[in-house]
């Protein structure tokens, strides 16, 4: 889990688009009839691909994890979206409150600050536990380039630490997605409703929009949300890069959040 909100367990994908990934999004149906042979039938093979991984998503945590082996080449990467904040990611069902840092996203605004390990005591006076952690009290969110102080536990040592929030882009590589995964719970798997409406492919991209709904923890509300989901693939027909868009604002709004600056 990110120091921000982060379904991609469920989702599996991050938000991100290469420049000639943004071509496909403007290719319709008709189009495709009209492109090149070879490009019809990559394409069709494609969406195939697309299909079969977005619903093995949807069976269960094994079925999921055999999709990605299966379909994906193994220097592909997964897309993140992109967020600003500090850059790491923490255990979020720490029933105890608890805020270890696992994993530091290299480049990102933490990485200079942080060590794996790390764990956070409080953020600008704000006590770290359970409460304040899932309501949002803790204050990582907000505008890039704002210094944000907190104090943390290094071994049995606190640490006064300041970080400017920024930026934060990363990809997962596939041996990591799987292991994420893994360790994902098998019996909470898949979305509550899914929807697939379409799936274009030309040449070596395709895309899916889909509409996806799960129940918020916090509020016991349905969330809701459309996902273009963009794939491209290599010459052997394996993915080598995934992400998606997903209606950010919206799913806020359906737990309950407001933007204010």
């Amino acid at each position: 889990m990110s120091a921000e909100t982060d379904q991609e367990k469920k989702i599996i994908l991050g938000a991100a688009m290469k420049y000639k990934v943004l071509a496909a999004l403007a290719v319709s149906a008709s189009f495709l009839g009209m492109s090149a042979c070879s490009d019809v039938e990559a394409g069709s093979s494609n969406a195939e691909t697309v299909k079969a991984w977005l619903s093995a998503g949807q069976v269960g945590q094994e079925a999921t994890i055999n999709a990605v082996k299966e379909h994906m080449a193994d220097d592909g990467l997964f897309y993140r979206p992109r967020y600003v904040g500090f850059g790491f990611t923490y255990d979020n069902t720490d029933e105890s409150g608890r805020m270890v840092v696992e994993t530091i996203v290299p480049g990102g605004p933490a990485s200079a600050v942080l060590q794996v390990g790390d764990e956070f005591m409080s953020v600008r006076g704000v006590e770290v536990n359970i409460d304040n952690r899932d309501s949002g009290k803790l204050s990582f969110r907000g505008a890039p380039g704002e210094e944000v102080s907190a104090v943390i536990k290094r071994g049995d040592e606190l640490m006064d630490i300041a970080v400017t929030r920024g930026k934060v882009e990363s990809t997962i590589s596939k041996a990591d997605m799987i292991d994420w995964m893994s360790s994902g719970d098998g019996d909470d798997w898949g979305d509550d409703s899914f929807t697939l409406h379409e799936v274009v492919a030309s040449g070596d991209v395709a895309y899916a929009w889909t509409t996806i709904a799960n129940t918020d923890d916090v509020t016991g509300n349905s969330i809701e949300t459309h996902v273009v989901t963009l794939f491209e693939f290599n010459e052997e027909g394996k993915v080598v890069a995934i992400g998606n868009l997903r209606e950010g604002r919206f799913i806020l709004e359906q737990q309950g959040f407001s933007i204010t600056r």
